[in-house]
């Protein structure tokens, strides 16, 4: 059974990311702002859809709804 190095031509797969990623031009500076702009992004995204859930949440006091009755053809 050949494992990862071996189909790779004797790399290991770390080495062929950080290979790939050198000849795309991207350093390890460019890696860590472009991480952290994307994780800013993300609680950016999950600020809003907590305050889009905080305006469209029923009254407090307003209790559980009740299940509707819906007759079925």
């Amino acid at each position: 059974m050949a494992g990862a190095k071996e189909k790779a031509g004797g790399k290991k797969a770390c080495c062929l990311v950080s290979e790939i990623l050198e000849e795309a031009g991207i350093d390890r500076a460019k890696a860590r702002r472009l991480r952290r702009q994307i994780l800013e992004g993300i609680i950016l995204m999950c600020r809003w859809q907590l305050e889009r859930m905080a305006e469209t949440a029923p009254p407090p006091g307003a209790g559980p709804r009740k299940a509707r009755k819906v007759t079925i053809e």
